[in-house]
């Protein structure tokens, strides 16, 4: 309980400022999109404790404090208002008195943006899949040798980039003529965005020590929380677009999503302190596999909407069919 106890602090604080602000009604719908998020987030939570656990205390303790300020300020209220003011040219006081007094035509605007954030968003969680999937050095396969040969494919240097790169060129041959150009650059940008941060530690290497400093560095410092801050805006973007289809009251919505990100947070850290991920060893193959399916359904949106209850409970179903396979798994190893 100690390690949600911040979380349901800032969960009665957000219902109190959404009561006072729009009433019963407010108060309830921020509770919702506080649930939606959380739903919507599991996996993400998942993948986020295999990282955390690898980095060292100092910035663990960053990843806890100014992540979540990242994470409930920046990306849930301030990175939309800049998408809103790239995509329109109007600055940002303009775009953020135009999410305050006029919602309605904020809302428009962020989701004439779907394509961008669909293309972007779902391409860099592809090459988080991918990465997990073509991970030529992991020992355990939840889906036993059709995973094995897929991640023996991780032999061939920058298998997960070609993969990548050659289904957005596919996906964008099926897109309306007059989008293709912005997905496309969206969707590079994604993949380029996901590579910078995977590979910046290269950028600290010792010839000396080579790859025990280079992936120390990688895990433990700067990289591995901007890798974390990435991978949390990705998953924030169809869920900022999404709260616009139950209420249009910014300030609700950024509630809300503020209560779905803490418990997040701290879902991490119970992860991490309870050695969850050691105990059901296929938790984290479960949880890629639900980001493997998030990102495809960000990239079909672009075309088609998808209802965010599918999203939810395809995640919620691969969780706990991994967690299943890890309570056999373990049965069967005893």
């Amino acid at each position: 309980m100690q390690h949600f106890r911040l979380s349901i602090i800032v969960t009665v604080l957000s219902l109190a400022i959404a009561l006072y602000w729009g009433g019963l009604t407010g108060a309830f719908i921020a509770l919702i999109l506080g649930v939606l998020e959380v739903s919507l987030s599991f996996d993400n939570a998942v993948v986020n404790a295999s990282v955390l656990k690898r980095m060292d205390e100092r910035w663990q303790f960053y990843f806890l404090t100014w992540g979540i300020l990242i994470a409930v300020f920046g990306m849930r209220l301030l990175f939309p208002v800049l998408i809103v003011s790239f995509a329109t040219g109007i600055g940002l006081f303009g775009v953020a008195d135009m999410a305050l007094h006029d919602p309605t035509t904020y809302a428009q605007h962020l989701t004439e943006s779907h394509v961008q954030i669909a293309a972007f968003g779902g391409m860099f969680l592809l090459m988080v899949f991918f990465g997990f999937i073509f991970d030529d050095a992991k020992e355990l396969h939840w889906l036993g040798p059709v995973e094995e040969k897929l991640a023996g494919w991780g032999k061939l240097e920058s298998i997960e980039l070609i993969v990548a790169l050659c289904l957005l060129l596919f996906i964008q041959h099926w897109l309306p003529a007059e989008i293709r150009l912005e997905a496309l650059v969206a969707g590079v940008s994604g993949v380029i965005l996901f590579v910078m941060v995977d590979s910046a530690s290269a950028l600290f290497e010792d010839e000396e020590e080579g790859e025990q400093t280079a992936e120390a560095l990688k895990r433990a410092g700067m990289m591995s929380f901007l890798y974390l801050e990435v991978l949390d805006a990705s998953f924030s973007f169809d869920g900022v677009i999404g709260a616009f289809a139950i209420t249009q009251d910014v300030i609700i919505i950024m509630l809300g999503l503020a209560i779905g990100a803490m418990f997040v947070r701290s879902l991490t850290v119970y992860l991490v302190r309870q050695g969850t991920l050691d105990e059901y060893v296929f938790l984290e193959h479960g949880a890629h596999y639900a980001i493997g399916v998030l990102a495809g359904i960000m990239l079909m949106s672009m075309t088609t909407h998808i209802s965010e209850v599918i999203t939810g409970l395809t995640g919620a179903i691969l969780i706990a069919l991994s967690v299943y396979s890890s309570i056999q798994y373990n049965k069967a190893q005893a």
